[in-house]
C-alpha cells in the first residue's frame, strides 16, 4: 500500500530536517513546525483508513464485475437410502425396496456473448473506483486543512495566553501605583476602583485564555496524535497565484471533487448501456458430469453433457424497461450534480481568496494600530505620573493595546488558515503535491490486486491474503 517517499518541498516550512521524523524525545526539545503537525495528521488520521477501506471495499466491485464473465463451476452430491415394500395387484407377494444410492454432479456454465451487458458494468465498476479514490483525496486534503487549522490554533491560544499574563501583570502594576497614590492624596477611592475593576476583568480573561489553550491543545492531539511541544511560527505562505480565475480554472481541472464526479457520470452512462444490453439473448456455453451408483447392488450410472444454449426475457411485467429508466434517470442526476459540484468549487475557490484578501487587510491594519496603541500607551502612562492623565485614562489605553495585540494575532493565525484553504479549494492540499516527507498510501497496489478476481488458492490469491494480514497488523 505504500510508495516511496517525498523530499520536503517549498509549499510548507523552509528549513525543515530530519528532525521532523526523529523520536518523540529529540521533538520535545526542537520546536515543532507546521510540517510535522502535517505529517502527523497524515500517519494519525483514522478518518484516512475508514476510507482507504471503503476503496479496497469498492475495488472488491471490479473484481465481483469481472467474476461474471468467467465460468462458474458447481458441485452436488447426495446419498440416498429408500427404504418400503412394493405390492402390486399381478403379484399377492411383497418385495422389498431397501438401497442406499451415492450421486455427484459437476455442472459448469460460461458466458460466450451477451451484448456487453456484463463487460459495461466492469467498466462502471472501474469508473467508480475512480471516483472512490478521488473522495479518499478529498477526505486526505480536510484532514490536513484540519492539522493546519489546529496547529495555528495552539499558537494562537498559546499567545492570547502571553498577552493576558502581560496585560494581567501590567494592571496589577497599575492598581497598585493607584492605591499608592491613593495613600498620599494624589487619586481618589474612584481611580483606585477602576483600576481594581479592570485587574479582575483581566484575570477573568486570562483565565478564558486557559481555557481555549487547553481545547485547543485537545483539538492538536486529536488531529495529530499527540500533545503539541513548542510549536514554531511558520516563516513564509505557501505559493498561490495571485489571478483567482485561474486557481478557479485549476480547481475545475483538478480538484478531487470535480474528478469524483466526472467518474460517476461516466460510470452511470456506462450502467445505461449496460441496462439496455440486458434487454437482449444471451448465450451460454454449458457442461455437465454425473455419476450414481446403487451401493446396494452392482448399478451404476455415469454420464455427461455439453452444449450451448440461447436465451432472452421476452416479458417479465415491465422490470427490464424499467431499469433502463432508472439507469437514464441516475445518469441524468450525475450530471446535473457534476454542473452543481463545479459551481460549487469555483465559489470556494472564491471565498477563499476573500477571505485571504480581508484577512491580509486586517493583518496590516492591526499592526499599524499595534503601533499607535503601543505608542499612545507609554505617552499616557508617563502623563499620568506627572499628573496630567486619569487612572481610566491610563486603563483605557492598556485595553486599546491589549485589543490591537488580539487582533494582530488573531489575523496572523486566520492568514495560514486562509492561504491553505486556498490550497485545498483548488485541489492541491495533498501529501504529494506539498512533499511531505511520508509515505504516500498508493490505491493502485490493492486494486491490481484484486482487478482479475484471483481465486483464493492462487498465487494472486495468496498475495492478496498476505496484503489483507499486513493490514489487519496496522
Amino acid at each position: 500500500m505504500l510508495i516511496n517517499k517525498f523530499p520536503f518541498g517549498r509549499h510548507i516550512l523552509a528549513g525543515v530536517c530530519v528532525l521532523a521524523l526523529s523520536v518523540g524525545g529529540t521533538r520535545s526539545v526542537e520546536a515543532e513546525t507546521l510540517a510535522d503537525a502535517l505529517v502527523g495528521a497524515y500517519t494519525h488520521s483514522g478518518l484516512l483508513e475508514q476510507n482507504r477501506a471503503l476503496l479496497r471495499a469498492a475495488d472488491e466491485d471490479v473484481a465481483s464485475a469481472v467474476s461474471t464473465l468467467k465460468p462458474i463451476l458447481q458441485w452436488s452430491s447426495s446419498l440416498t437410502q429408500n427404504f418400503g415394500r412394493l405390492r402390486t395387484a399381478a403379484s399377492r407377494t411383497s418385495l422389498n425396496n431397501d438401497d442406499l444410492t451415492a450421486a455427484v454432479n459437476l455442472a459448469a456454465e460460461l458466458v460466450l456473448y451477451d451484448f456487453g451487458t456484463r463487460q459495461f458494468q466492469i467498466e462502471a465498476a472501474k469508473e467508480s473506483v475512480l471516483a472512490t479514490r478521488e473522495a479518499l483525496i478529498n477526505i486526505e486534503q480536510q484532514v490536513l486543512l484540519r492539522a493546519v487549522q489546529a496547529y495555528m490554533g495552539v499558537l494562537e491560544a498559546s499567545e492570547f495566553v502571553a498577552l493576558r499574563q502581560n496585560n494581567v501583570r501590567l494592571l496589577t502594576e497599575e492598581q497598585r501605583a493607584a492605591t499608592d497614590r491613593f495613600e498620599v492624596g494624589e487619586v481618589t477611592r474612584t481611580d483606585v476602583a477602576l483600576a481594581q475593576a479592570q485587574l479582575a476583568q483581566a484575570r477573568s480573561g486570562l483565565a478564558a485564555a486557559e481555557g481555549d489553550l487547553i481545547s485547543a491543545t485537545e483539538e492538536y492531539r486529536n488531529v495529530v496524535g499527540r500533545k503539541p511541544g513548542r510549536l514554531r511560527q511558520p516563516p513564509s505562505l505557501p505559493k498561490l497565484g495571485n489571478s483567482v480565475e485561474s486557481a478557479k480554472a485549476i480547481a475545475v481541472r483538478r480538484h478531487p471533487s470535480m474528478l469524483a464526479a466526472q467518474h460517476q457520470v461516466a460510470a452511470a452512462d456506462l450502467l445505461v448501456r449496460s441496462a439496455d444490453a440486458a434487454m437482449k439473448p444471451n448465450i451460454s456455453l454449458t457442461g455437465r458430469l454425473s455419476l450414481s451408483e446403487n451401493l446396494s447392488a452392482n448399478e451404476f450410472s455415469r454420464g455427461g453433457s455439453i452444449g450451448v444454449q440461447a436465451g432472452q426475457t421476452i416479458y417479465q411485467g415491465g422490470a427490464l424497461s424499467s431499469a433502463v429508466r432508472q439507469a437514464k434517470a441516475r445518469a441524468d442526476s450525475q450530471r446535473g450534480n457534476l454542473h452543481v459540484v463545479r459551481n460549487n468549487v469555483q465559489q470556494d475557490v472564491g471565498n477563499a481568496y476573500a477571505t485571504l484578501t480581508t484577512v491580509q487587510a486586517q493583518l496590516a491594519a492591526s499592526e499599524r494600530q499595534v503601533r499607535a496603541a503601543r505608542i499612545a500607551f507609554r505617552g499616557i502612562r508617563e502623563e499620568a505620573t506627572l499628573g496630567a492623565r486619569t487612572t481610566l485614562d491610563v486603563l483605557d489605553a492598556e485595553q486599546s493595546l491589549l485589543d490591537a495585540q488580539s487582533l494582530q494575532v488573531s489575523a496572523r493565525a486566520s492568514l495560514y488558515v486562509a492561504a491553505y484553504a486556498i490550497l485545498s479549494a483548488t485541489g492541491r492540499l495533498t501529501a504529494k503535491d506539498l512533499r511531505l516527507p511520508v509515505q504516500i498510501y498508493d490505491p493502485a497496489e490493492y486494486y491490481n490486486l484484486v482487478k482479475d478476481s484471483p481465486a483464493k488458492l492462487s498465487k494472486q490469491g495468496k498475495d492478496l491474503d498476505r496484503v489483507l494480514r499486513a493490514l489487519q497488523k496496522d
